[in-house]
């Protein structure tokens, strides 16, 4: 995770109430948001929600202005969660879906797809089960398309680099540097004019390098610049953010690195980069692609003599950044190692020639997978097992997985691996009765003794000893029963299943 900046930004959890979610999110995590209008979304927006759904990523959105709650359920002026999305087949073909929470707890949308639509109906009985939950809990689905439309922003918020461009599985350096605008010294405003007075905003020298590992590649370096303004008042709400931006200059040899440029260096270079137009908002941020070099970044308001305080953070592969002519420390500057490091580039390639995979596929896949957290040696998943596995996952019956279902059973095996390993205290590559219980416990499932004891005879071997395949194996199925029994049950008691539901989930899964 990034490192938190918010001790200096927020003030208080007060201060926090009626902002927007960009600031929330900023405050709690220290992360680098990016805001999307939805008016205005790019096309490939379900991709960007998919990378983002998988990543280490926390997403939220905002509807349009208002304080009522209409008649299709949702609250205007109101933020949500997004914590899921599904791509689901209907009878009249793909439909796009995302999971929202509404923060109350209450209060869900009607629309179709909610807990009573009838839209459910051309689904596959399967994927009506599992994904189907009928609870008045704040938690609803709906369809990207109405998504779009009745809601105005989606603010993703990266904790990880690995996030930040197609890079993955890579070393990560980040800086921060606070600052300040300050009336008749460095409070310049933006460049409008040769004689302006933008030359006395805060100068920053960026010298951007390309990395050891990356020498032999062609083509500019990935760079994230990310400026946050610090509230001006204790209590923040009460007044509005300064427009704010920042330019960026390729700097020549002839400057001296430790002085600060003169006015002349700005009539005589145009910046690389500069706002397209400077935003009331607390962050604002840009992805720079750059040729190894030296540049100048200069924060500044919209105008000039605009007083506030800032903190200006880099995200790249190899860069040294400060302030030119200034004492002031770095007040942050560490190397990030992206926790998902090679998984999105083994995904991509795992799926660049089949969309979906089957369970031979899959067989392969698995059996080629580096366990390194087991004890044991490389665990052998047979075809049988991975048509189990299969048919729990594949809630479409298709008889194949996507990348997005394999990015769910992937999580899952890491989360599987993890428990093994730590109730395997003998080494021996399986677990008895009461290791068993153990580890199923600390993945979250309570099963009674006598349960347990059943599910080591009907999934363990002769020795009553169950082995890392079959554990998942085991895993999957009862957190699938779970699920399912939760989106049926009404009152958390019991369930009533037609012929067809009862036969579908009793044979097929």
């Amino acid at each position: 995770m990034l490192a938190s900046s918010s001790s200096g930004l927020s003030g208080s959890y007060e201060d926090l109430q009626r902002g927007q979610v960009s600031e929330a999110l900023v405050d709690f995590t220290g992360g680098v948001t990016v805001t999307i209008k939805l008016a205005e979304a790019p096309d490939n927006l379900w991709d960007i929600l998919t990378q983002a759904t998988y990543s280490r990523t926390l997403i939220g959105c905002q509807t349009h202005s208002g304080e009522r709650v209409l008649e299709n359920g949702l609250v205007d002026g109101h933020a949500y969660t997004l914590t899921g999305i599904r791509k689901v087949t209907s009878k009249h073909g793909p439909e796009y879906l995302v999971k929202l929470r509404n923060p109350w707890g209450k209060v869900e949308w009607k629309g179709d797809w909610s807990d009573s639509s009838r839209t459910w109906e051309l689904l596959s009985p399967k994927e009506k089960i599992l994904l189907l939950r009928k609870e008045d809990d704040g938690e609803f689905w709906m369809s990207l398309r109405d998504f779009k439309a009745h809601f105005m922003l989606l603010v993703i918020c990266k904790l990880s680099p690995g996030l930040l461009s197609q890079e993955v599985g890579q070393k990560w350096s980040y800086t921060m540097l606070e600052g300040r605008w300050e009336k008749g010294t460095t409070a310049g405003g933006q460049m409008k004019s040769p004689q302006d007075t933008f030359w006395k905003n805060p100068q920053f020298l960026l010298s951007v390098w390309r990395p050891q590992e990356g020498r032999k590649l062609q083509g500019p370096c990935s760079v994230l610049v990310s400026l946050l303004q610090k509230p001006r008042h204790r209590h923040r709400n009460q007044q509005p953010h300064l427009a704010i931006g920042f330019y960026l200059f390729r700097m020549n040899k002839s400057y001296d690195d430790q002085r600060r440029l003169p006015p002349e260096f700005f009539w005589k270079n145009a910046p690389l980069s500069w706002p397209a137009a400077f935003l009331r908002e607390k962050e604002v941020s840009r992805e720079l692609w750059l040729e190894p070099g030296r540049y100048l970044i200069v924060p500044c308001t919209s105008e000039a003599r605009q007083e506030s305080a800032f903190v200006l953070r880099v995200f790249s592969r190899k860069h040294v950044f400060y302030e030119i002519g200034s004492r002031s420390n770095v007040i942050f500057s560490k190397e990030i190692v992206d926790q998902n490091e090679g998984q999105d580039e083994f995904f991509a390639k795992l799926f660049e020639k089949h969309p979906e995979i089957n369970a031979v596929q899959l067989q392969k896949v698995l059996n080629h997978m580096p366990w390194s957290g087991l004890w044991s040696t490389q665990p052998h998943f047979s075809l049988e097992a991975c048509q189990g596995i299969l048919a729990l996952l594949d809630l479409n019956a298709s008889g194949t997985v996507s990348i997005q279902e394999f990015r769910d059973l992937w999580k899952q095996l890491m989360l599987y691996q993890e428990v093994f390993h730590k109730q395997d205290t003998n080494q021996s590559g399986s677990l008895n009765w009461a290791q068993l219980r153990a580890a199923m416990r600390e993945a979250g499932i309570v099963l009674g003794d006598d349960v347990c004891q059943l599910m080591l005879i009907r999934y363990g071997g002769p020795d009553l000893q169950m082995d890392f395949v079959s554990f998942v194996h085991l895993m999957l199925r009862v957190e699938n029963m779970e699920d399912v029994f939760q989106n049926l049950t009404q009152d958390g008691k019991g369930i009533y299943l037609q012929k067809p539901e009862w036969l579908m989930m009793t044979l097929y899964t």
